[in-house]
């Protein structure tokens, strides 16, 4: 009993402490991003505590953090100017529009819960979850370098002199921490991240360090500062917008596409975090609180948002694996806006970007240069493509893309596994043994099989080996008997699957005519039917 409940109070000092490390790091991650889209700062802010809170209570993965990203920003910069030009000036109506367009997105993440198409990410291909790792860990790079600017007269430059050299210094200076404190056994378990931002913020305040902090980033990019009050519902979105169809063909398409590109992006992200955990979390409970976060978060005012594999990573890193990690990081976040604004705005960038590239370093799955010439060459091109294309252009097209392009290869290499072995029998009848799968993909390498002019008056086509697996199969039986009738001879079709034989019949009442259901052979039974053979299928004579 004594150790279960040591257990416990440790679990939640490192839940509480981790999440209150990932709660620093989400601060400038969603002013970066709200500025990215065109909103306040204070609209990402509430999207990351609103969306934070609600996956952590009721999501599909406990320890995954999701808040306002990039991948959701980007989307929205074209919707939030289009929804400004629809308006007077100064009116803002990009705005209400993005509120709306982020509830329509949570219903539709909702319904994909409902009607439980989160399983399907269990069908991306290992290649394209490296491909996905490996370019999210880069556009977390690259996310970073703009850190190392700073504004003059209205554009951006990068550091110099002594500013450049004192980022270098203390963003080093924060990964030297994270790294080192691990390997001292007294300090092992402490969240190393939070002590190494704690440190660095020492030093600069202190001594006085004229260094970029969160407040400055802010003011650089338009804000006014943290200070908000408690999210309140924004019920002009429905007052300042027209709710009709016009409207909702307007916002419809951007909503689909956050949609997926939300979903994708947490359901790739519990994948990983998974696989970190050994332990398995609920892709369609997931999908549920992902919408419902969605939907709550545009009509208080927030963004939108889903999983965020940075934040998710510095968390389990850091000993977050249960609820609370996440429930903390979103209430310090409120915390920071209404208490704290002004101790948080004091951070230096350098401590909050030296934390990212050790996620980065984390993040990347640097086993795939050690495999890449041991793996196939097609599931090479996959990974480079998914990764490169979530660079380029976006998680949802690089992972679509990669998918397709493994869902082809794969078509292709099954397509040339069909065989068919010929013999004739005693009474004159001719055998076909098929072996492999017959689908669309490989139709053409089964009806090449076949010699209909010159073949006897009597043939047997044996699917005992085979499997008939989709509607261009079934059609291609159902020619080549025509062939063969027409031809003036006989065909027989043997050991047919079940639920080919069902689709056969429902296709044509001349198949009852073709198929052999009478077949004593146990392996054809133990196919259809594993429980009438209930020992091991070595010990039957066949």
């Amino acid at each position: 009993m004594t150790e279960f409940i040591t257990k416990r109070v440790g679990n939640i000092r490192n839940d509480v402490l981790s999440g209150i490390t990932v709660a620093l790091a989400l601060v400038p991650e969603a002013v970066a991003f709200a500025f990215v889209a065109g909103v306040d700062p204070l609209v990402g802010l509430y999207a990351a505590f609103m969306i934070g809170l609600i996956t952590s209570i009721f999501g599909g993965r406990p320890g995954m953090i999701s808040g306002a990203t990039g991948a959701l920003a980007v989307v929205m910069v074209n919707l939030v100017a289009e929804g400004n030009a629809m308006g007077a000036a100064g009116e803002n109506l990009g705005l209400y529009y993005l509120f709306l367009t982020v509830m329509l997105m949570g219903v539709i993440q909702m319904l994909a819960g409902v009607f439980k198409l989160g399983k399907f990410v269990r069908l991306i291909p290992h290649p394209v979850m490296m491909g996905f790792v490996n370019g999210l860990a880069i556009v977390i790079f690259l996310s970073q370098l703009g850190m190392f600017t700073k504004k003059v007269a209205g554009e951006k430059v990068w550091l110099q002199g002594t500013e450049l050299f004192l980022m270098i210094g203390f963003v080093g200076l924060t990964m030297l921490i994270m790294w080192g404190l691990p390997k001292i056994k007294a300090t092992k378990k402490l969240p190393e991240a939070l002590i190494a931002i704690l440190v660095v913020s020492a030093i600069v305040i202190f001594g006085g360090l004229d260094m970029a902090t969160v407040g400055s980033f802010i003011r650089e990019g338009g804000g006014e500062g943290l200070k908000g009050g408690f999210p309140v519902p924004v019920l002009e979105t429905f007052t300042k917008i027209p709710l009709n169809f016009e409207t909702f063909t307007f916002i419809f398409p951007y909503a689909l596409i956050l949609a997926a590109i939300g979903l994708i992006e947490s359901l790739m992200t519990l994948n990983l975090i998974d696989d970190i955990t050994e332990t398995r979390g609920n892709t369609n409970r997931e999908c549920l609180a992902q919408g419902g976060a969605n939907i709550i978060t545009g009509l208080f005012g927030g963004m939108g948002g889903c999983a965020m594999i940075g934040q998710s990573i510095i968390n389990i890193k850091g000993g977050g694996r249960g609820r609370l990690s996440g429930i903390t990081a979103a209430v310090f976040l409120l915390m920071f806006i209404l208490f704290a604004s002004s101790l948080i705005e004091q951070v230096p960038i350098a401590a909050l970007v030296g934390v990212m590239f050790m996620v980065v370093i984390g993040t990347f799955a640097w086993s795939s240069f050690r495999i890449a010439n041991k793996i196939p060459v097609a599931d090479l091109i996959v990974l480079i493509l998914v990764s490169s294309l979530t660079v380029i252009f976006d998680l949802a097209i690089a992972v679509i893309a990669g998918v397709i392009v493994s869902a082809l290869v794969f078509s292709w290499e099954n397509a040339k596994m069909i065989r068919a072995r010929k013999r004739m029998r005693e009474d004159g009848t001719k055998v076909y043994e098929i072996w492999g799968p017959l689908f669309f993909g490989s139709i053409s390498s089964f009806n090449e099989k076949f010699d209909v002019k010159n073949d006897p008056d009597n043939v047997l086509i044996d699917f005992v080996e085979s499997r008939i697996s989709d509607h261009s199969a079934l059609e291609a039986l159902f020619v080549l008997v025509e062939k063969y009738q027409s031809a003036g001879k006989t065909i027989k079709l043997k050991h047919l699957s079940e639920d080919c034989k069902v689709l056969m019949y429902k296709a044509s009442d001349k198949f009852h005519n073709v198929i052999i259901e009478d077949v004593d052979d146990p392996r054809y039974h133990l196919a259809a039917n594993p429980e009438a053979f209930p020992k091991p299928l070595n010990e039957y004579k066949f």
